[in-house]
């Protein structure tokens, strides 16, 4: 099951992210992943795991298993790199062992000091604050952008993390429309607004983060999961489903694309087995009621020293 772009391309709805993988296993995973119908995944640079994914899909394609034009790849520019995007993503494409992407992001909606290409420490300065680069805008980071894809390095660009107002700023002065906005969103944060303005707009919405993260303690909350919530938990028992499957479901159904992460073998089979059965539309409602607008994904911008999410 696919969704069709804005630029005609297709993006299979189910991916595979490898955020925070262990890299001796990321070879494996993929492999395992590639072999059960996976064939979206999505990588960045600062994952600094391009490399094995790359190894991985090398040895796919040599094998025959799969072919280049079956498989969906992503990965992200980092914010260090926003003065350099084509070496930026000739880097990835390297490491990856690709000769294009299917989509490359802008990872953040910021540009810091530049380190080095293939180099995502992100510098401080004498603040212990992020050190930010004021002479680079998004405006001329997406224009960039632009340019990987009429030198067919990227078929498809989008945005990543970016709010509503960002995104609208996006759309005025883009050439190239952005294809996808990838973002934190699952049953406990479901930025309804958001989503709806990229959909109207064209722009996929792919879900990040989408059945919550771990159990997280926060001051607001404590420790929760919307897979222990009340409701997620009554769903699955009647659908017959685990809560993950009532909860990736849920996204789909949102006409999102979503890319969970696990590195366990019954969990990559559980995942992608959410295409033979959908969820009622009183039942989508009942999710809808549960939202408590909480973020997981606070860890880069508070080691950042700043609040990207203010």
């Amino acid at each position: 099951m696919a969704i069709t772009l804005n630029n005609g391309f297709q993006m299979p709805v189910m991916g595979l992210g490898v955020w925070r993988m262990e890299k001796h296993k990321i070879k494996d995973l993929i492999l395992n992943a590639i072999q059960l119908g996976y064939r979206h995944f999505d990588c960045a640079a600062d994952y600094k795991s391009e490399a094995e994914v790359g190894d991985a899909l090398a040895e796919a394609l040599e094998s025959g298993v799969v072919k280049r034009e079956e498989l969906f790849i992503t990965s992200k520019l980092w914010n260090s790199d926003h003065g350099h995007v084509v070496e930026a993503c000739k880097d990835s494409l390297k490491k990856l062992r690709l000769q294009y992407l299917d989509l490359y992001l802008v990872h953040f909606p910021i540009a810091i000091k530049h380190t080095g290409v293939g180099n995502t420490r992100s510098e401080k300065d004498e603040d212990g604050v992020l050190d930010i680069d004021t002479t680079i805008s998004l405006e001329t980071t997406w224009h960039a952008m632009e340019d990987l894809v009429s030198a067919d390095l990227v078929r498809s660009i989008g945005i990543s993390n970016y709010d509503i107002f960002l995104t609208r700023d996006c759309l005025a002065y883009s050439k190239v429309k952005p294809a996808v906005n990838q973002i934190e969103t699952h049953p406990y944060f479901q930025r309804e607004s958001l989503v709806k303005f990229c959909q109207k707009h064209g722009i996929c919405v792919t879900a990040h983060t989408p059945l919550g993260g771990a159990a997280a303690n926060t001051q607001r909350f404590g420790t929760l999961s919307c897979l222990e919530d009340p409701v997620v938990e009554e769903l699955a028992e009647k659908y017959g489903r685990s809560p993950a499957q009532i909860v990736l479901r849920w996204g789909i159904q949102r006409n999102s694309t979503v890319i969970p992460k696990t590195s366990k073998l019954n969990r990559l089979e559980e995942n992608l087995q959410v295409f033979d059965f959908e969820l009622k539309e009183e039942d989508m409602d009942l999710i809808k009621s549960i939202d408590k607008k909480y973020r997981t994904n606070l860890t880069p911008a508070r080691s950042w020293g700043i609040d990207l999410y203010a």
